[in-house]
Order: C-alpha cells, then structure tokens, then sequence
C-alpha cells in the first residue's frame, strides 16, 4: 500500500464533520427540555427557577418529590395501572386483528379483494374528529360508554396497521407459502407457523408504534370516559397539573414518571424497528 493511498483513507471529508457536529448539536438542542425536566423534578421547589439553571441540584429533593406523587393524597399509581392494561390490551388485539386483516388481503385470493381493501383503505381517510359523534351515540347505546373495555376497541382494530403489515406480506416470497400447502397446511397454520415469523420485525415495529399511540392518547379517554377511577395517564396528569398548578417539581417527576415506559420500549425495541425498516427496504 503506498503513502499516498493510506493517506487517502485516513482523510475524512469535510462535509462529513460538519455533518456529525451539525446533528450533534442539535441532538443535544432537542434533549435540553427532556433533561431540564428530569433536574427539575429532583429539585427543591425553591430551587427550580434559579438562573442561571442549576442542571445538577445543589440540593436533591428526588425522595419526597416521587413519593408525594406515587403516594400521596392523589393515586397517580392507579392511573398508571389503568394506562397499563388498556395499552397492553389494545396493542395485543390490534395487532392480532391488523395481522390477520394483512395476511387475508395479501395471500387468500377470493372474489373483491381488492374492492374491498379498497373500500377499508378510504375509510382511513376520514378524520377521527369528524366519527366522534356517531361513536359517542353508538357507545351510549352499546353500554360501552365509561368502561376500559369500550376503550380497547377504540384502538383495536387499525387500518394504517392492515395497510402496514399487508405491504409485508406481499414481500414474502411465494415458495415458502406454497411449501406449506402442498405439506397440507391449512391457511390458520401457514399464517401462524410461516407467514408471521417472516415478518416478525414489521409486526414489532408496528406493535411499538400502537403502544405509544395508545400510551399518548387524551382525546378517546376524554371523551368515552367520565369516572374518575378509569382515567388513564393523560387525563390524569391534567388534573395532578390542575392540583399542583405551582409545584413545578411535582409535575416534572409525574411527567418523568408518565414517560419512563416510552423510554424503556424505545431502548428495548428500536433494533425491531430498525429491522423492521431494513426488511420493507429488501421486500421481495
């Protein structure tokens, strides 16, 4: 190898470090309000607009601020069982139900398939706003209204879900699905034993997406729920902000605490998503 070639691959480009600085700077930008938050919520009250900004608390106050939210006169933990369950059921029927939806309109061949794919996918453009009414009547009616139950259903059946694991499906290559009909397999367990695996890292992707959906949703826990006892998260930490409008330190540890489960599920399944995006690059 001569001088001039290991020199040429040391060299870096220019545009590639301004680059790296450019997106670390701001990486950083986008992380101050999340960091000033969590320093905030292990501060003494006192403490919390001092200037310049204390982002390491001269004094901790960590300890009393989780405990006067978790068990304090206010039953943030209740809340937060209650955005558990209805996350957890709704991101498991509705992934259920938009994998078996994809599945059927990828691979069962039957008469109107396309018309009728068709006809699901308008009706994913119509705003949710513009359905509430009709749902309000129907759930009134239902006896669906003011239960977590009415709630999941909510959530549990996507058609951008049915659109996203469908495009997948088509990906997979017609061998592996037609091995396991000539072996007799019916389509219950082509889907299950061979389909699904194949697209397991979009089936994770979308699951992650639904959880934070749901996680994050104000709007159908407002308005298909009226007792105080099934508030989710959402609602719940309008009126913890509403209690405790200047104990800026108690509303950032319930804040940290609201979103402790996005982190986790965005450390633990970002390598799906990440497959899940390599595996729509090389479909087919």
């Amino acid at each position: 190898m001569t001088e001039q070639t290991a020199a040429t691959k040391r060299t870096v480009p220019f545009g590639k470090i301004a680059w790296t600085v450019l997106v670390a700077i701001l990486g950083i930008v986008f992380l101050l309000p999340f960091l000033w938050m969590v320093s905030t919520s292990f501060k003494l009250e006192a403490d919390v607009f001092n200037y310049p900004i204390e982002w390491i608390p001269s004094t901790w106050n960590a300890v009393q601020n989780y405990t006067d939210v978790w068990n304090g006169q206010y039953p943030f933990a209740h809340y937060y069982w209650n955005t558990i369950k209805v996350t957890l059921a709704t991101t498991a029927i509705s992934v259920c139900v938009s994998s078996m939806a994809a599945y059927g309109f990828s691979v069962i061949r039957f008469r109107g398939r396309g018309v009728l794919f068709m006809v699901v996918l308008a009706t994913y453009m119509v705003p949710a706003q513009a359905i509430l009414v009709p749902q309000f009547v129907l759930y009134r009616w239902l006896g669906l209204f003011d239960s977590h139950f009415g709630l999941v259903l909510l959530g549990s059946f996507s058609v951008f879900g049915t659109f996203m694991l469908r495009q997948f499906f088509l990906g997979l290559h017609p061998e592996y699905l037609e091995s396991a009909k000539l072996d007799g397999a019916g389509h219950i367990r082509t889907f299950v034993s061979i389909a699904l695996p194949l697209v397991k890292p979009a089936v994770a992707t979308y699951a992650i997406l639904r959880f934070i959906w749901t996680w994050n949703d104000y709007q159908n826990p407002l308005i298909f729920l009226r007792s105080d006892g099934l508030y989710t998260l959402q609602l719940a930490m309008r009126k913890f902000a509403d209690m405790y409008t200047q104990h800026y330190a108690l509303i950032m540890a319930g804040t940290v605490s609201a979103i402790v489960p996005l982190l986790v599920i965005f450390v633990v399944g970002q390598k799906q998503v990440i497959e899940g995006i390599s595996f729509g690059g090389v479909k087919g």
